[in-house]
């Protein structure tokens, strides 16, 4: 379950926009990945995208939930505490097993500093276990906590998530995508990738949630958001 990076790849990725970056990783899927493999997964974008998954999960102006989950480190973190400091960046993210998802938080690891600068916080919460992103923040050297949402509790409350087929759930095995042991739970549960800025109050600012999982926003789109008066 390691993706190896753009930065262990010696590629300088730091100039390339998400979308650029994104577009080798889909040719490298669309040159390797067997052509029937795709369409699977292709044919679960589409079916999420049918159902407008996407149309039930928090938008602009709504409440965000408040929770606490345990970060990479084991240390619990408080939304409340916070939003105490400055607007919170959330990150929902699929897990470390995604080369989309660890293409878009080392995308974002390069703006933590200027995200901060404003007063403002960034976490990235998926359902992998407290191990598993452990991992992925040491693998990658990310800069910021990854929350472990065990069971989905918190994507749940955003209108995040939906269960993986099952006839993506076998192409899964047998690529070593190992969910049940990767989240602690038998449930084959993912949320589709969102992004959201949440002001001070709670007020969701900023919504992006998009059931097709090669498709993510701009970091600098991001940071231009938080800052925004």
């Amino acid at each position: 379950m390691k993706w190896r990076s753009l930065d262990e790849s010696g590629l300088a990725a730091d100039a390339r926009s998400l979308r650029e970056q994104f577009a080798e990783r889909k040719e490298l899927v669309a040159k390797y990945v067997p052509a029937e493999i795709q369409a699977i997964h292709a044919r679960v974008i589409a079916e999420l995208q049918q159902q407008r998954i996407a149309e039930g999960a928090l938008a602009p102006g709504a409440k965000a939930p408040a929770f606490e989950l345990t970060d990479h480190n084991g240390k619990l973190l408080s939304s409340i505490e916070l939003l105490t400091k400055g607007r919170l960046v959330i990150c929902f993210f699929r897990g470390r097993w995604c080369p989309f998802c660890v293409g878009q938080l080392e995308a974002m690891n390069r703006l933590v500093s200027e995200i901060e600068e404003v007063g403002a916080s960034l976490i990235a919460i998926s359902p992998q276990t407290v191990q598993q992103s452990f991992f992925m923040a040491d693998q990658h050297q990310l800069q910021f906590p990854l929350l472990s949402d065990v069971g989905n509790d918190v994507a749940r409350q955003f209108g995040l998530v939906y269960r993986v087929p099952d006839f993506q759930q076998a192409v899964y095995r047998r690529a070593f995508v190992n969910l049940p042991l990767a989240n602690g739970d038998e449930s084959w549960e993912l949320p589709i990738p969102a992004t959201y800025i949440i002001e001070r109050d709670s007020t969701v600012l900023y919504a992006s949630s998009n059931p097709d999982y090669t498709e993510r926003p701009e970091p600098g789109e991001i940071l231009t958001a938080v800052k925004r008066p």
